[in-house]
């Protein structure tokens, strides 16, 4: 069992970790038309049909997706209403909108009784992506200083 390792703001591309050998000859193409961009942010979300929000965590993000940590089992092909949390200057702002869990890799932190999923943005309101993407612009020039 790896320990957690607390990843410094990064573009995903740009990583030089040296994988662990549960990750080795592993191949992973690349099909991501957008960065990705290394972050903590939280999470909230909600399942169709449920009245209650849950937490979870984004770990990375792009224009395209996330990759979160959830607390439940969810199925591929679920479609989730996401709402992520993060701070520009002293206020608290959210990006919303709908995303479908594409890939899932639930051996991940299931002893912790987290999840990993990859989601991808289906929608989201007016105004919405120009918001994702000056967070995702403050990302990048926070990794250029």
């Amino acid at each position: 069992m790896m320990s957690p390792v607390k990843l410094s703001l990064t573009k995903k591309n740009e990583k030089k970790e040296e994988k662990s050998a549960s990750q080795k000859g592993v191949l992973g193409l690349e099909k991501r038309k957008h960065p990705r961009f290394f972050v903590e942010l939280p999470l909230d979300y909600s399942r169709k049909g449920k009245k209650t929000d849950f937490g979870g965590m984004v770990k990375d993000a792009g224009e395209g997706g996330i990759l979160v940590y959830l607390p439940e089992k969810i199925d591929l092909g679920e479609v989730l209403k996401v709402e992520i949390y993060f701070a520009k200057g002293l206020e608290l702002n959210t990006v919303q909108g709908t995303a479908k869990i594409v890939w899932a890799d639930l051996a991940a932190k299931e002893t912790w009784r987290e999840h990993r999923y990859g989601l991808e943005f289906q929608s989201m309101p007016k105004g919405m992506v120009q918001k994702l993407k000056n967070l995702l612009k403050d990302l990048g020039e926070t990794h250029k200083s």
